[in-house]
C-alpha cells in the first residue's frame, strides 16, 4: 500500500439551477454514482456536505459545483471515472455543465490520512493553471508518479 493518495479536485459551470428541469437526471442520480464511486476499487474518501454531496459547496463561484475524493491510485480512479457505469453519467456532461476555458480538473498527491482542504484543492488548481502539469498539480493527460522520499518535496506548491 501507498504512502500517498491521489486527490482530484473537478469543478464544473453549471447550466442552470440544480432544481430546473435541464438537471433533473444529473441530480436524480447523483446519489446513485456517489454511492457507485464510494464502493469502487480504490476509493478513500468524497467531499461532502450535510446533504450527502458537494452540490451545496460553491467556493468557486455561485454557478460552480465541485467534486473531490481521494482514491489509492490514477488507475483505480480511472477505472470509476472511464470504466463504470459513471463514464455514462460523463459523457452527458454537456448537457449539463458549460465549457470551461481552463483546467477544471487537478489531481496531486497527498499523505495517506491528509483530507484536502477546499482551499488547498483551489490552490492546486490555479497552480495547474498558472504553470501547467508538474508533481504538485497535474491532469489525467499529464500524469505524474506517486512520489517516493527522493521526490516528496515536489509535492508542494510554490
Amino acid at each position: 500500500m501507498s504512502a500517498y493518495h491521489l486527490a482530484q479536485l473537478n469543478i464544473a459551470t453549471l447550466l442552470a439551477p440544480l432544481d430546473s428541469p435541464q438537471l433533473a437526471d444529473f441530480v436524480a442520480n447523483l446519489q446513485r454514482i456517489n454511492s457507485l464511486g464510494e464502493a469502487a476499487p480504490g476509493f478513500v474518501w468524497r467531499l461532502q456536505d450535510e446533504a450527502g454531496d458537494a452540490t451545496a459547496l460553491r467556493p468557486f463561484g455561485e454557478e460552480v459545483i465541485v467534486n473531490m475524493s481521494l482514491w489509492h491510485s490514477i488507475e483505480a480512479l480511472g477505472d470509476f471515472v472511464y470504466r463504470s457505469e459513471h463514464v455514462e453519467f460523463f459523457r452527458r456532461r454537456r448537457e449539463w455543465f458549460g465549457r470551461m476555458a481552463e483546467a477544471a480538473t487537478v489531481l496531486w498527491w497527498v499523505p495517506a490520512g491528509h483530507i484536502p482542504s477546499l482551499q488547498e484543492a483551489a490552490e492546486r488548481l490555479a497552480l495547474l493553471r498558472r504553470d501547467g502539469p508538474s508533481a504538485a498539480a497535474f491532469s489525467y493527460a499529464r500524469p505524474f508518479a506517486v512520489p517516493d522520499a527522493a521526490n516528496a518535496a515536489a509535492l508542494s506548491p510554490r
